[in-house]
């Protein structure tokens, strides 16, 4: 039997146009498995799954020329990234990952080759995490193509944003600024090849093609620590969290603003990823302002205790996942400092923000970091 159920297998390269809906629908219904607490799954009006008492929701949309550029890198990788910033959201509250609807906008152009290639991703991701796809929509569009993934999950002890007290540390995992170097290279025609290599370094002349691919990776595929958020639902020693999407000066002004406080960082504490670093570096700059405000790293911002912070670093350690006290929350309006050496200057978040006109923004250098 065919992936079509009993018709001619599908041409990869026929486009969505010539396949027709239903069609796709059928073929993209036959590649995926159904699993635990579906009780329901793709093929009714609604999908019908168990969640348990306490149910996380959460949506992401990526959409062409805004989000991602096809041409950057191969689409399983695009598949990957569309649900893993999903994964990213439940696990930044302690949650567990159940079932995901998937909605696609396409063009009448693409073709089925890369439906497929990109549908790969999605399930590739979604076995890893342990997520069951039960649905989702096709649509036609002018243009441009969109990918939005809504993930459901489960919870009981769930970590939010809204905690953070004065004096707690302020925390982050990993290392930062990757992603935002790599977006950088993307723009400038580095690619990422089929075989997970750089097929072009664009105007990249540098001599760290390792460092290269590790950045362009951390922008296209992100690896969010899921499997140590989820282990802080076991372990009271995180007052409040969230994930880094939009870049650290912008997510932890989010927190304080949540959790009505105010925040500092020291500027020399900041685990810049050493990756950015070198190639910001050869190209006369340095990797500090992207670690700063740089976007889409999908490590993990916490409010700690003082006094769980090593019983943190314990937890860490088990994932092999480096943890770093940047700075402490204090009283006061939500706003935010940055401390060079005994100096504290005001920071003004420079992070991602839809809608915004940074062009109208007007700089204050003598009064901010």
């Amino acid at each position: 039997m065919s992936e079509t159920g009993g018709a001619q297998p599908l041409a990869p390269g026929a486009t969505v146009a010539e396949v027709g809906e239903r069609t796709l629908l059928r073929h993209l219904r036959s590649r995926i498995p159904v699993g635990p607490g579906v009780v329901v799954g793709i093929g009714d009006d609604a999908a019908a799954v168990e969640t348990g008492a306490l149910t996380l929701v959460t949506t992401d949309i990526m959409v062409e020329g805004v989000h991602f550029r096809r041409q950057w890198g191969p689409a399983h990788v695009l598949g990957r990234k569309a649900l893993t910033i999903n994964l990213s959201d439940i696990g930044a509250m302690a949650g567990i990952p159940r079932f995901a609807v998937v909605s696609l906008c396409l063009p009448s152009d693409t073709t089925l080759e890369f439906v497929d290639a990109l549908y790969d991703g999605l399930l590739e991701r979604a076995a890893e995490s342990g997520v069951m796809i039960v649905g989702g929509n096709l649509s036609s569009t002018p243009g441009p193509l969109t990918i939005e993934v809504t993930l459901l999950g489960q919870g009981d002890r769930l970590l939010r944003r809204s905690g953070a007290q004065p004096a707690d540390l302020v925390v982050v995992t990993g290392t930062l600024g990757a992603a935002a170097a790599g977006l950088g290279f993307l723009l400038g025609g580095a690619r990422l090849g089929p075989e997970g290599t750089v097929a072009d370094h664009g105007t990249w002349s540098g001599e760290a093609p390792d460092a290269l691919l590790s950045c362009l990776r951390a922008q296209l595929d992100p690896t969010p620590p899921l499997a140590f958020a989820r282990s802080l639902a076991e372990h009271d020693i995180v007052h409040a969290a969230m994930d880094l999407s939009d870049g650290l000066s912008g997510d932890l002004l989010s927190l304080c603003h949540a959790s009505d406080v105010s925040a500092w960082i020291d500027a020399a504490t900041l685990p810049v990823d050493p990756c950015a670093a070198r190639l910001e570096k050869e190209g006369g700059a340095d990797g500090f302002s992207l670690a700063l405000h740089g976007g889409e790293d999908y490590q993990l911002l916490l409010a700690v205790p003082p006094g769980a912070f090593d019983a943190l670093k314990d937890v860490a350690v088990v994932w092999d996942l480096p943890v770093t006290a940047v700075g402490e929350f204090a009283a006061g309006p939500p706003a935010l400092s940055m401390k060079f050496g005994d100096t504290l200057r005001r920071l003004r978040p420079k992070s991602h923000e839809h809608f915004k006109d940074t062009g109208t923004r007007k700089p204050d250098p003598g009064a901010e970091a």
